[in-house]
């Protein structure tokens, strides 16, 4: 096959060389040379040109439906919004070991039950491999094509000599096409097949499931207009020491962006759990732990939050906080401090979110200052006791929204007592307590 022409073109400034150059002469940017395809357009006289688009109206657009297919699987449904479209691209990126692989397996085996027909392709495990996971995950994947293979061109003859409904591909960045000189996973190769696969799948409704590989920040390896040619974009996250697995959507062209769908690692692959995952209650319980029921998209479930202030041996005390942002820790220990006259400028402060989750909305903050309180005064808040509210900087506790789902579910996964700022009923099993202000906080905690 003829090599067909290329240039390298720098990241930063669109500059370009015919070779490769370690460093930009125009930007001075280090390792921002990329290889792309040379395209030759034909020439056209001069008005000569005929557009092959025009506008319409708005009006004169139908609506489509979109044709799904349910993976079997509920969680990833819920992501997917409501199921696998239709000649779609899907991106599944995490960090290694995750669970990108078992759950496309387990994909494949669901499919292949149903009757389609799905080619799987593999860059970097052998097919012996595969076949030892598949049965240990008890997938039925005897309907299942597989490509053991890094060449894209293999990859494409497998497509036209065959009719697939569905095209998994793991990973993207170890398929190599030969119309590029550079080697596999490079910026270029990554961009190159990416797009192939984007054309291909859109053209004959094929399927495409897209692994990708994560950098050491945990984003998906490659350029960021890798994620933009794709239909949706899941990362996987979670504690590997209990096995917990998020699956959250980036992007969705075909669905919302606020679901998440949670799982749990066991011998037989990924499967679905409830929303008392992150809730260690079989151990007793200590000071610094509270609950706090949390929103994540349409859905609310309790999560342990964790805080543990010790004496500091240094100038500068430490804030170190896992799984919440840092920045929020430390304005929710000055308020406790200017606010609550709770004395931490000589204390080391620990905050861990169980499970491994990664909480951005701000109803947490009553739920860190209560497990900051607890673990100061060495009170222990119980199992049966939750938090929820926003922290203002007047110390001041601020409703939230979904407040009635989340009373609900706490209600469900045996919450006594929920302390919130607004009234809300909570029936017959769960009593909830108006808490205006941190102050008033403390003397609940503390008492």
């Amino acid at each position: 096959m003829a090599k067909i022409k290329t240039k390298y073109i720098c990241s930063s400034c669109g500059s370009s060389s015919p070779k490769w150059l370690g460093k930009c002469p125009d930007c001075g940017g280090w390792n921002t040379f990329a290889e792309e395809i040379v395209e030759a357009k034909s020439s056209t006289a001069a008005g000569k040109f005929t557009p092959s688009a025009k506008p319409i109206s708005f009006a004169d657009i139908r609506g489509v439906e979109t044709i799904r297919f349910s993976t079997g699987i509920s969680e990833l449904d819920l992501v997917l919004g409501g199921g696998i479209v239709k000649g779609s691209v899907v991106l599944a990126g995490g960090e290694p070991g995750i669970g990108k692989s078992t759950i496309m397996l387990q994909i494949a085996g669901i499919l292949s039950r149903t009757g389609k027909k799905l080619l799987y392709v593999s860059g970097e495990e052998s097919a012996e491999q595969i076949k030892m996971r598949a049965e240990r995950l008890q997938a039925d994947c005897s309907n299942v094509k597989l490509l053991n293979t890094s060449s894209f061109e293999d990859l494409l003859s497998a497509i036209e000599a065959e009719r697939y409904e569905f095209l998994v591909v793991d990973s993207i960045q170890t398929v190599v096409s030969s119309e590029l000189t550079s080697s596999g996973g490079t910026v270029g190769q990554v961009r190159h097949i990416t797009y192939k696969l984007v054309e291909i799948a859109k053209s004959t409704g094929l399927t495409v499931f897209i692994v990708g590989q994560v950098t050491k920040d945990g984003a998906i390896a490659g350029p960021k207009v890798l994620e933009h040619l794709v239909d949706t974009v899941l990362y996987f996250e979670g504690d590997y020491s209990r096995g917990i697995r998020l699956l959250r959507t980036v992007k969705n062209r075909f669905g919302s962006t606020n679901e998440v769908g949670l799982f749990e690692m066991t011998e037989r692959g990924l499967s679905q759990v409830g929303g008392d995952l992150f809730i260690q209650k079989n151990g007793a319980a200590s000071s610094g732990q509270a609950i706090c029921p949390v929103m994540e998209g349409t859905r609310s479930f309790l999560v342990e939050v964790q805080a543990l202030a010790a004496s500091t041996f240094f100038q500068f005390p430490r804030r170190n906080a896992n799984g919440f942002d840092p920045n929020r820790l430390q304005m929710l220990v000055a308020v406790l401090e200017k606010r609550g006259g709770v004395n931490l400028s000589a204390a080391d402060i620990y905050l861990n979110i169980s499970g491994g989750l990664k909480i951005t909305e701000t109803a947490a903050d009553a739920s860190v200052c209560a497990a900051l309180i607890s673990s100061v005064n060495d009170k222990v808040l119980g199992w049966d006791r939750a938090f929820v509210g926003e922290i203002g900087l007047s110390g001041e506790i601020r409703p939230v929204a979904n407040m009635q789902s989340r009373v609900n579910e706490a209600a469900r996964l045996g919450v006594k007592t929920l302390y919130s700022p607004v009234k809300v009923e909570g029936g017959s099993k769960l009593k909830v307590v108006e808490v205006k202000n941190i102050r008033d906080l403390i003397k609940i905690i503390i008492n």
